[in-house]
């Protein structure tokens, strides 16, 4: 068993959380350790985000 296979991730197309490989790479967010985790994804990817464009614009400063 590979390392990602025991995780979960969420789902980008459906809003599902999964537990291992079960879509194509591309619509998976991930890996998670837990199942709640992954349902979080959505607000934790819109944090990381955030982050990262206002990392950038104090940068570009």
């Amino acid at each position: 068993m590979s390392a990602g296979e025991d995780k979960f991730w969420y789902n980008l197309t459906t809003g599902a959380v999964e537990r291992g490989f079960e879509s194509p790479a591309i619509d998976r967010a991930g890996p998670f350790d837990t199942e709640e985790e992954a349902a979080n994804a959505p607000k934790l990817l819109a944090e990381r985000s955030r982050a990262w464009s206002d990392e950038d614009a104090e940068d570009d400063a």
